[in-house]
């Protein structure tokens, strides 16, 4: 294949702006700002689930407490009963002993629910704190989402500017080429990452290898117009003084 020396050297600009738009579509892949996001949102996960478990507790607690109360109001309200029975001396000798003998009973049982329901408070008090915090750190934790969010976008278009600016670059140089040299050109980069790349003290600027002397011998050979390849990459290598042919 024949192309004009200055068309050829041409090819080391094009496979510069592929070379960019290459690292700008893997840090697009690999940007740290989209690990960070992951880890931002994975904490604000776990920060809402410790909101959530602390919500239901407490939930559970006030349900229990609701039901202790409605248990001491009822022990209350038989006392003022018993009590009022005694008071009014309509009972007889036994209902006296037995109402007396039900009162210790349910002075007992108000004193015993009383101080469950007193531990109860103390639960939820320490549960609702719980709670609280909770919800600071979920608060916390999705400031620094946003934050995350906003440091991921700002790289995401930065890329975007990059490539927009590359991909301009691109579309100006390749009507410069001849279509079997873009073609060879097209084909190599899409099968090995590098198109084509300068040859400089007798190494392969693609793959960096050194080449032997019967390969050099060839390229030195050939005709200035001649595109030659790299026997191990296929890319295209570039002749320039720097070639140490």
């Amino acid at each position: 294949m024949k192309a004009d020396p200055a068309v050829q050297r041409r090819l080391l600009e094009l496979a510069d702006v592929d070379a960019e738009l290459a690292r700008v579509e893997h840090r697009r892949r690999t940007l740290p700002e989209l690990a960070e996001v992951d880890e931002a949102e994975k904490a604000v996960r776990a920060r809402r689930d410790a909101q959530v478990a602390a919500e239901t507790v407490l939930g559970d607690l006030d349900r229990e407490v609701k039901r202790q109360e409605k248990e001491v109001d009822a022990v209350r309200a038989r006392e003022d009963r018993d009590r009022g029975l005694l008071a009014g001396g309509t009972v007889s000798a036994k209902q006296m002993t037995d109402l007396e003998h039900e009162l210790e009973t349910l002075q007992r049982r108000q004193s015993t629910l009383e101080d469950d329901l007193l531990e109860l408070m103390e639960r939820r008090e320490a549960v609702e704190l719980d709670g609280k915090h909770a919800g600071v750190e979920l608060a916390k934790a999705q400031e620094a989402l946003a934050d995350a969010h906003r440091r991921r976008d700002q790289a995401v278009a930065d890329l975007e500017t990059t490539q927009a600016r590359r991909d301009a670059d691109r579309a100006k140089l390749v009507p410069e080429f001849p279509e079997a040299l873009l073609g060879l050109y097209e084909r190599v980069r899409g099968n090995k990452g590098i198109g084509a790349a300068l040859l400089r003290a007798r190494r392969c600027g693609a793959c960096r290898i050194e080449l032997d002397r019967s390969a050099i011998s060839r390229i030195a050979g050939a005709p200035a117009d001649e595109v030659v390849t790299c026997e191990e990459c296929g890319a295209i290598m570039v002749r320039t003084p720097e070639s140490g042919l």
